[in-house]
């Protein structure tokens, strides 16, 4: 498939496929005029590198991944920082599930203490 069908199939701009491209996180095969040629594996592999860069990876940890995806290779090294990601991962989300526990116990104790009056204040000002 062309960049432009990878793009609508994905959500990610052209833009953004090119710049994985030079990340080495994607190839395409180039046609005699230059046009690049994505296969069908391309799309779900672009919807793996989304995750793992809203997940806080960088392209460089990215790409060793996907290298040990393809191949099935992986060397003592990267088994540790992938790990270490992934652990990085869990206090992320530990930090935002207690964030959001939080946010609900305010929640619920405004609920409770709700009533029809003046807004709130914005500020120690206000």
């Amino acid at each position: 498939m062309r960049i432009g069908e990878l793009a609508r199939r994905t959500g990610v701009t052209t833009r953004a496929l090119r710049y994985y491209e030079e990340q080495n996180l994607l190839t395409a095969e180039r046609s005699g005029s230059g046009q690049r040629h994505y296969a069908e594996d391309a799309v779900d592999r672009v919807h793996l590198i989304r995750r793992l860069y809203a997940a806080g990876m960088s392209s460089k940890a990215i790409a060793e991944l996907t290298l040990c995806v393809i191949d099935g290779k992986a060397t003592p090294e990267l088994l540790r920082r992938l790990t270490a990601e992934r652990d990085h991962l869990d206090r992320r989300i530990a930090d935002l599930a207690h964030a959001r526990d939080r946010l609900d116990s305010v929640i619920s104790g405004a609920s409770s203490n709700m009533h029809t009056g003046a807004p709130c204040p914005r500020g120690a000002d206000a």
